[in-house]
């Protein structure tokens, strides 16, 4: 029985709207000063994460998914279902939106579309992002993107360190300039672009919109998704679940001090924003820090913690 945390090593992401931050924040080795994404906990076939320790060091998280399906609860499907991300937004990301898993799956061959959220890690002050919009109907969101009415359109909103937001499939947003997010999603990397602020490449290119599809999988009217984060604490460890949804429970554990832990679930996708400490499994002692990344597999339900930890923690809601 595997009996220990499955630690996984990053893979990253370079992007025109990327920076050095994720170096600066995670001491991360990143590969160019343009570096807009860690993926942390990945199994998708375009930055599969690979495991860093025990007996399957060195296979890729898709791989371990397909040959030990006992570490996962022997969920059901082909596909590990969620990714986990750290994003640099040097500039402003693409307006954009995601499609839902039929229309992926119809349209684009993908087995998953993509609903996210964003834990708000850092950002500068004055931050704000793109969620939603303002056209009452598909007729007027068209008529405003052909007459480039970019401000009339888009709905911004301000946002702080630690704040949540929840984007389901649908939701016209961007991530806006000096902001680091950590991203919980499904796994998949299907985004239509709206809107690029005509900004160019190395080569002076400009990258490509999908405006015909972003119209056909957008919300429209814009509705804001409704959640009730809760609060609970287990000795040293707070934990707040910030939502429970269709594809993902999301929750901020916040450990100062010694906790004993049971957990009925499936597995556990734990990425450590802040702090350090250790997590003890039948398997030993396991040191964990800011910018660790790892899986508590199904094989685990009983663990302690000790230690002054951030953490953004998930799983499938199943």
């Amino acid at each position: 029985m595997y009996n220990e945390p499955i630690f996984l090593k990053p893979v990253f992401k370079d992007r025109i709207w990327g920076g050095t931050k994720l170096r600066e924040a995670f001491s991360y080795e990143i590969p160019s000063e343009t570096t807009g994404e860690c993926w942390g906990i990945s199994a998708h076939p375009n930055g599969p994460s690979k495991v860093l320790n025990g007996p399957l060091e060195g296979k890729t998280l898709d791989q371990v998914w397909d040959e030990h399906a006992e570490l996962f609860g022997n969920q059901e499907g082909e596909e590990f279902p969620l990714l986990v991300k750290i994003l640099d937004a040097k500039t402003d990301l693409s307006v954009q939106v995601h499609p839902d898993d039929s229309y992926a799956q119809k349209v684009e061959g993908e087995p998953y579309g993509k609903t996210e959220c964003w834990y708000v890690i850092d950002c500068e002050p004055g931050a704000e992002l793109v969620y939603g919009h303002h056209a009452k109907s598909k007729s007027e969101f068209e008529q405003m993107v052909a007459e480039n009415r970019w401000d009339d359109l888009l709905r911004t909103v301000p946002i702080q360190p630690g704040d949540f937001v929840y984007v389901p499939n649908g939701t016209i947003h961007a991530i806006g300039t000096g902001t680091m997010i950590l991203e919980t999603q499904q796994s998949s990397d299907v985004t239509y672009r709206v809107y690029d602020y005509d900004r160019r490449d190395t080569e002076g290119n400009t990258r490509e919109l999908h405006i015909e599809k972003s119209i056909e999988v957008a919300m429209i009217p814009h509705e804001d998704a409704k959640f009730e984060p809760v609060e609970s604490t287990i000795d040293g460890l707070k934990k707040t679940k910030l939502i429970q949804e269709n594809y993902f429970t999301v929750y901020r554990w916040e450990l100062d001090g010694p906790s004993e832990q049971y957990e009925n679930r499936a597995y556990l996708l734990v990425s450590v924003l802040s702090g350090e400490g250790e997590i003890t499994t039948d398997g030993g002692i396991s040191l964990i820090k800011k910018g660790d990344h790892f899986i508590i597999p199904s094989t685990v339900k009983q663990f302690s913690l000790d230690g002054n930890v951030e953490c953004i923690v998930s799983h499938p809601t199943v």
